[in-house]
């Protein structure tokens, strides 16, 4: 493979969702100045991110929609009908200065992603990972649907079969929704059960490519193990990819708000390095994630995965000093954060006992892959 990729913007330094919303925290230009502190992106290494244009992105999106958008960000408002029928200016996709230009910069480097990956390689596009979004309507705090747009860049760069992985904390129902029925997709989403949009149902299969796993609050790094080894690289590899795609949202770490699972980034890590060898393509991207503290370093430790890195058991003072620096107030997380926060990298592993319930669901979604394979030979 060619030396991986990283696609981002100044954009994220200088958007935000509103004061009130779990977007209002910085992301993406954390982990963009972590790795830079950490030596870690050398400037042949780094790409900005295109926009992109109307035209790309209504390969997945309605062209109506599209515009309804782009006129939200240019009058800075929308009508009750927009609202109803777009779900723009919404509590969860609010009206806000950058509302078309921030998303369509997320899904230009998901759609690049799929051109410079024609003839192999790895790319890290941490702003992407909106799997919520639909075809004509914002969901879910995603206004566009970039691993949508990144799976049909692939197709018209030459790839045919894709396996999409989600570990975010929440069901990926836009992306099952656009490709649950689509044979030359695979497609597996590990989240917790019981939480919005409240999809992903065990049973639910599609054309048999569908693999969902909605897990019991409390996930820990045991069973997560058990779910990479038993589930994740058994399928990816039964089904013998050109391209994987794996969105891995930070929101199912402890410290984050918006979930109750409690992986340490050590599992996201494990299963950012086992689907690697899986394809010679291979597609990298954020998703969800509310504590910036814990999403800048789970996130700069992917590029690190990615790039072949040695984690440091202690941060530099640069590293130390810009994760200080960073502000997140108005929740309760926000107050006395542990130090480790600031001084480290990689989290203390939280292992325990793989639950009966977890394993149950295995049992059953780890048959489903033997009958599988025998269809993908």
């Amino acid at each position: 493979m060619t030396a991986p990729v990283f696609l981002g913007s100044e954009i994220y330094r200088t958007s935000s969702y509103g004061g009130w919303h779990p977007l209002r925290v910085p992301r993406v230009s954390v982990v963009m100045d972590l790795v830079r502190a950490l030596g870690w992106l050398p400037r042949e290494r780094f790409r900005t991110s295109p926009r992109a244009k109307p035209a790309a992105l209504t390969a997945w999106h309605r062209p109506d929609y599209i515009a309804a958008l782009q006129r939200a960000e240019a009058e800075q408002r929308v009508s009750e009908e927009e609202r109803a029928g777009y779900g723009l200016g919404t509590p969860s996709n609010p009206v806000f200065t950058e509302m078309y230009r921030r998303p369509a910069t997320a899904a230009g480097a998901s759609i690049l992603a799929g051109e410079l990956l024609a003839r192999g390689g790895v790319v890290y596009n941490p702003a992407g990972g909106t799997h919520h979004g639909m075809p004509g309507r914002a969901n879910g705090f995603c206004y566009l649907n970039d691993p949508a747009l990144a799976i049909l860049s692939l197709r018209r760069n030459g790839v045919r079969r894709v396996a999409y992985v989600d570990i975010d904390a929440h069901h990926a129902d836009g992306v099952e929704a656009g490709f649950a029925d689509d044979p030359d997709v695979l497609m597996i989403s590990v989240h917790e059960e019981r939480r919005w949009p409240f999809t992903g149902a065990l049973e639910d299969a599609g054309a048999g490519q569908v693999f969902n796993l909605p897990v019991p609050r409390g996930l820990n790094d045991s069973e997560m193990r058990a779910i990479r080894e038993e589930l994740i690289l058994p399928a990816v590899d039964g089904f013998a990819p050109e391209a994987v795609i794996l969105q891995c949202g930070a929101d199912a770490l402890e410290e984050d708000p918006l979930s109750r699972l409690t992986l340490s980034n050590n599992a996201h890590w494990a299963v950012v390095a086992a689907l690697m060898p899986l394809a010679p393509r291979y597609l990298v991207l954020g998703g969800g994630g509310y504590n910036p503290w814990a999403v800048g370093r789970c996130w700069a430790g992917v590029w690190g995965t990615l790039t072949g890195q040695e984690l440091p058991d202690r941060l530099v003072v640069e590293a130390e000093e810009l994760l200080r620096a960073v502000e997140w107030r108005g929740h309760s997380r926000a107050r006395n954060p542990s130090p480790l926060l600031f001084e480290t990298l990689r989290d203390a592993p939280r292992e325990g006992a793989v639950r009966a319930e977890v394993g149950d669901r295995l049992d059953v979604l780890t048959e489903r892959v033997k009958q599988a394979r025998v269809r993908w030979v």
